[in-house]
């Protein structure tokens, strides 16, 4: 194979991108052997639990390299050096005081430390301000990783936003873990192309991100250069896992997968097929003359029909990602279409994403029933909805 030809000096980027490159083309990629086209099976076939994650250690050492999970439940805000949170930073991603964050570090000091969290002060503390920009008159400062959030997040009890990041990563440890074995066209669906976008995502977050760390540690000079590329490859690498992820959800889709899957397959879907999703469930609770209507011509709703007793039924389905929020002017939108053009007894606005407090406010005084990540994640497992009953 022929080699490229190098410059005679590199800048810290060349290096970075130089040995990555090699990387992936000096065995970077697994060969195929002839009639194996199948991934090797997941070591561990036993599902992990929510309660085994905050009880075993090990378990939570298994899962800590999804560090993208945090940003799928909520946009976690980081420091200026684009790599650590506070304390407080913390407390606000979960929602929880900041003594609970206190407590928990305390508890699992030897833990957290071993994944992130340092406690700077002293000469550590006037370097870190110097190289992070950040500007604090505090004596001693805590800072976490990301690694060490997602490790709170597997350890913090008294959290929606924790529960819900438990609840992704399951999803994603049974999706990856529960693959037919019985099914030989799936096997051989496992084409060379899936396998090195696999190899390019985990070279990425393996060796290129935790280069660029290093190099923005110690660089001054080209610092935010450094901070941009770096922010670059990690939305490239985001982007390979989600998109070999929902092919999986798509092609792997089984009528029997229990619960904890349900939000991840909704995920995966696009606007159509979870409208169609939503309007299953409608049926299932007893609703007649359903009808997806989404597209031009729709009048403002997605999905028509009766319910049980008789009600005209509107709903509205935004399916999105959990980490952004329906907002007041989009409800009013639906208040519009859904009282003023279709008279409707009962409006739904199903989303798989939280709303703003404002937008709650409006839905409750217009009599629109909302219904949120959390609650169709309980709809989508069985609970009817009290509004269609």
């Amino acid at each position: 194979m022929a080699t490229r030809a190098r410059p005679s000096a590199c800048s810290h980027t060349d290096r970075v991108f130089l040995y990555a490159d090699s990387l992936i083309h000096s065995g970077g990629v697994p060969k195929l052997c002839p009639g194996h086209g199948a991934m090797p099976p997941p070591e561990g076939q036993n599902m992990i639990n929510e309660s085994a994650l905050l009880e075993s250690q090990s378990l939570r050492n298994s899962v800590l390299e999804r560090t993208d999970v945090l940003d799928r439940v909520k946009a976690l805000s980081l420091l200026p050096d684009g790599m650590h949170v506070t304390t407080a930073m913390v407390a606000t991603y979960f929602g929880v005081g900041l003594e609970a964050i206190k407590s928990l570090v305390k508890d699992h000091r030897t833990e957290l430390e071993a994944n992130g969290y340092q406690l700077l002060a002293g000469e550590e503390l006037r370097s870190f301000k110097n190289l992070s920009g950040l500007q604090s008159h505090t004596r001693s400062l805590a800072i976490f990783s990301r690694r060490a959030v997602l490790n709170v997040a597997m350890l913090l009890r008294d959290s929606e936003v924790a529960r819900q990041v438990r609840m992704y990563l399951l999803d994603m440890e049974y999706l990856a873990r529960t693959q037919p074995v019985d099914n030989p066209v799936h096997r051989e669906t496992v084409s060379l192309d899936d396998r090195i976008d696999q190899r390019i995502t985990h070279i990425l977050g393996k060796t290129v991100v935790p280069m660029f760390n290093a190099l923005i540690e110690t660089s001054g000079e080209h610092r935010k250069e450094l901070i941009a590329l770096r922010a670059g490859v990690q939305r490239i690498e985001r982007r390979l896992h989600q998109h070999h992820t929902r092919l999986q959800r798509l092609e792997g889709v089984r009528d029997d997968r229990p619960t904890v899957g349900v939000m991840a397959a909704m995920d995966a879907m696009n606007g159509r097929r979870f409208e169609h999703h939503i309007a299953k469930l409608l049926h299932r609770d007893g609703c007649t003359d359903v009808v997806v209507q989404g597209g031009r011509g729709d009048r403002g709703v997605d999905i028509i029909g009766l319910t049980a007793a008789g009600q005209r039924l509107v709903v509205q389905c935004k399916r999105f990602a959990p980490y952004l929020n329906i907002t007041s002017p989009e409800v009013q939108k639906f208040v519009g279409a859904a009282k003023v053009l279709h008279n409707a007894d009962v409006a739904l606005y199903v989303a798989t994403c939280p709303f703003t407090p404002e937008a709650l406010s409006i839905a409750a005084e217009t009599g629109i029933t909302v219904v949120h990540r959390g609650l169709l994640e309980e709809w989508s497992a069985g609970e009817p909805l009290e509004v269609l009953e």
